[in-house]
């Protein structure tokens, strides 16, 4: 019996130990390492507004098909400069994303700086990208009558905006555009040009 138990503690207990080391040489050492990069020249934290933005950035997936990473590559640079570590300071986790169905998003808000323009393409993406494959956001807006003071009118193209009523951008929405409009890269010397 007693050699039994001791088979049964190295069976468990030497994957456990393995398990550990490579969890934190893997998972919490890059996590720390990263934690202590200081934020690269204007980079700076997020808004109370940006932060709500960002949460629905993340719980509606647009991750999945937007990366928040310029790769030092020629193809790349239409969306900005290389991203660096500092890029990061504030963003953690960081969303890098691992498809690019969709743009980069790393400067959409120098790109895009419109706040029409995103609301618009939120709502609608082909009513400004014939061929976007991205899906509406509808449930970003709210359809009335007629807007009350403080609305955030959108200004939805015809043919898309429902007949005779008004769109109005939700807090979500109003939110997730500040964070889009967030996501600018502060120029950096020795970068790539374009």
């Amino acid at each position: 019996m007693k050699g039994g138990m001791n088979n049964v503690v190295l069976l468990v207990g030497i994957p456990f130990v393995i398990y550990a080391i490579l969890a934190l040489l893997m998972g919490a050492l890059p996590g720390w390492v990263l934690s202590q990069t200081p934020p690269a020249p204007g980079v700076v934290p997020l808004t109370a507004q940006q932060a709500r933005g960002r949460a629905t950035y993340v719980a509606e997936g647009c991750a999945y098909c937007h990366t928040q990473q310029v790769r030092p590559l020629k193809q790349d640079l239409v969306f900005g400069r290389p991203s660096v570590a500092g890029d990061y300071a504030y963003a953690t986790p960081e969303l890098l994303g691992s498809e690019r169905n969709g743009p980069d998003l790393s400067n959409i808000g120098s790109r895009q700086p419109s706040d029409v323009w995103q609301y618009i393409h939120l709502y609608e993406p082909r009513s400004l990208v014939s061929s976007s494959i991205m899906p509406a956001y509808p449930w970003f807006y709210r359809v009335k009558e007629h807007a009350d003071r403080g609305d955030v009118v959108v200004a939805v193209p015809p043919g898309y905006a429902p007949s005779g009523r008004v769109v109005i951008a939700t807090q979500e929405a109003q939110d997730l555009v500040a964070y889009l409009k967030s996501l600018k890269q502060v120029p950096l010397k020795g970068a790539v040009k374009r």
